[in-house]
C-alpha cells in the first residue's frame, strides 16, 4: 500500500510526488527503543511513555502503580522503588512477551 507526499514544486510550477509506504509514514525512531543517555534524569511528562518504562525496567526512575512482586523470595509492593527489571539484570520478570 503506498501513500504519495507532496514533495516540492519543480522550477515548471509541476508538482513533484514521492511514494513512501505506509510504515514509513508512522514509524519514527524517536520514541523507539532504550531512553537515550540523560532523558531519565527529566521529568516523566516530558517523556514519551515507551521512554519512561524504559527508564523504570533500567532501575532509573521510581516504579508508579500498586503492583506486588516476588523479590528475593518475598511478595513486596514495588511502587515508588527503583528496581530493575530481569533485561537490565533486576529480578522483575518480563510480562511483554
Amino acid at each position: 500500500m503506498l501513500h504519495f507526499v507532496q514533495d516540492q514544486l519543480d522550477m515548471d510550477g509541476c508538482v513533484k510526488y514521492k511514494a513512501m509506504k505506509i510504515f514509513e509514514i508512522y514509524n519514527t525512531d524517536e520514541n523507539i527503543g532504550p531512553a537515550p543517555r540523560g532523558a531519565c534524569s527529566k521529568p516523566m511528562s516530558s517523556l514519551p511513555a515507551s521512554w519512561v518504562s524504559s527508564c523504570k525496567s533500567q532501575g532509573k526512575m521510581k516504579r508508579t502503580g500498586n503492583r506486588s512482586e516476588r523479590v528475593g523470595g518475598k511478595t513486596m509492593k514495588v511502587s515508588g522503588k527503583r528496581i530493575k527489571g530481569k533485561k537490565y539484570g533486576g529480578p522483575l520478570p518480563d510480562y511483554s512477551k
